[in-house]
């Protein structure tokens, strides 16, 4: 979802900017896009993409992918040092502590802004309502004063605390809460029936449960 979410929001995402998922989940489904032509992914630890190839042989196929470069660093530092411009920047971090604290700034956001294309779109790993939030209502608000439409949704991940992982999408042209396209017109045709997303799906992730909405509006 964290792929898809922002890929499915973009009429004609073509480059994408990966923060973050050094596993190779996130690679794996971008490159199912039919548009996409060139990916870039930043993980600060390389030993986390060794135990991938390893460990989840499944994702080799993406790595392998031409349209794929890797870069080990800081994705803060990364931006900076890389005059980047891209249709997605997807940010699959870690919790707003230690290491990804930074990734959660409103400095972090700026920087990005100014990597993306005019009708770019951003999706960060952004928390579960249950636990954190007053951290997402933190994190939107200052969103909301860099970019035009911001929006929150979520999905349910059973290996996550309380079973639910939240994103949060930025973009100055459109809101993301109705996908452009279906799979059967986005994806190459070996990669068009997925297993989670569809269109309803992507719409249902914005539907929140009253008490979040009221909190977070």
């Amino acid at each position: 979802m964290i792929a898809h979410l922002p890929l499915f929001s973009h009429k004609n995402p073509e480059k994408v900017l990966i923060i973050g998922g050094g596993d190779g989940a996130v690679i794996a489904q971008v490159i199912k896009h039919a548009s996409v032509k060139e990916v870039h992914l930043c993980e600060i630890d390389g030993k986390v993409i060794e135990a991938s190839k390893k460990f989840f042989p499944e994702f080799l196929p993406a790595w392998n992918d031409p349209r794929v470069q890797v870069h080990l660093g800081d994705g803060l530092v990364f931006l900076d040092e890389n005059k980047l411009e891209v249709d997605v920047i997807i940010v699959d971090s870690s919790d707003p502590v230690g290491p990804a604290e930074s990734l959660f700034t409103k400095a972090f956001f700026e920087r990005m802004k100014k990597s993306l294309r005019p009708s770019g779109v951003i999706c960060t790993q952004a928390e579960c309502v249950w636990l954190h939030l007053d951290i997402i209502k933190k994190v939107l608000d200052s969103s909301r004063e860099l970019y035009k439409y911001v929006d929150y949704g979520f999905t349910t991940i059973p290996t996550y605390p309380s079973g639910q992982i939240g994103f949060m999408l930025c973009s100055d042209e459109r809101s993301s809460k109705e996908p452009t396209k279906t799979p059967a017109e986005a994806l190459l045709p070996d990669n068009n029936a997925l297993l989670y997303y569809s269109s309803e799906v992507h719409r249902a992730a914005f539907v929140l449960p009253e008490f979040a909405r009221k909190h977070l509006q």
